[in-house]
């Protein structure tokens, strides 16, 4: 009798111990979720204001087509991977739209009544503050998602992680060229 008790006692001791593991894996994978949902919010909002420089540069540089189509084909992209949920499309769209706008920003120094409108000054500046909010909240979504992997792969939470399907969670990694600041005090002479 006392070792079916001492036996009753273990399971449900051990039934609680997964269950305390299971609710830590999903408060994990929703630290990931919330994460990624924070750069989506800043992705949104640069999508959003990518159109307006675009068309502020679009009245000065008549002879940059090229130029502004590149930055408008990145920000296409962009949307397309963020609005997929693919961190790994979003890295590399990240990339090129970051080629596209530092291009942008090196042609508009030939433009200078460009340079001095203050709406295009007003956006780029917007623009550059979302780029640090992004690298900010890039490098939560990182340790929420390294925090995620960690759990799933270690003993014994790799068990349960196993038993409910919690897949790992891939890094959001840019090029090394994509993570430096875009200096855009030099970009126009200021």
């Amino acid at each position: 009798m006392v070792g079916f008790a001492v036996l009753g006692l273990l399971i449900v001791l051990l039934l609680c111990y997964g269950v305390v593991l299971y609710n830590g894996l999903v408060r994990t994978r929703n630290e990931v979720k919330l994460s990624w949902s924070n750069i989506d919010v800043l992705l949104a909002q640069r999508h959003d204001e990518l159109p307006k420089l675009i068309e502020v540069c679009r009245r000065y540089m008549q002879h940059e087509s090229e130029t502004l189509t590149r930055v408008t084909q990145a920000r296409s992209a962009v949307d397309s991977a963020r609005s997929a949920g693919d961190v790994a499309s979003v890295s590399r769209a990240e990339g090129a739209l970051r080629t596209g706008l530092n291009g942008l920003y090196a042609v508009a120094e030939n433009y200078p009544n460009l340079k001095a409108d203050a709406l295009f000054q007003s956006l780029q500046a917007r623009i550059s503050a979302l780029e640090t909010a992004i690298a900010d909240r890039r490098e939560v979504y990182n340790d929420a998602a390294n925090a995620q992997n960690v759990r799933i792969e270690t003993f014994p939470d790799s068990l349960v992680a196993g038993f409910f399907d919690f897949p790992p969670v891939k890094l959001l990694k840019f090029a090394a060229a994509d993570t430096a600041d875009v200096d855009v005090k030099a970009a126009f002479g200021g």
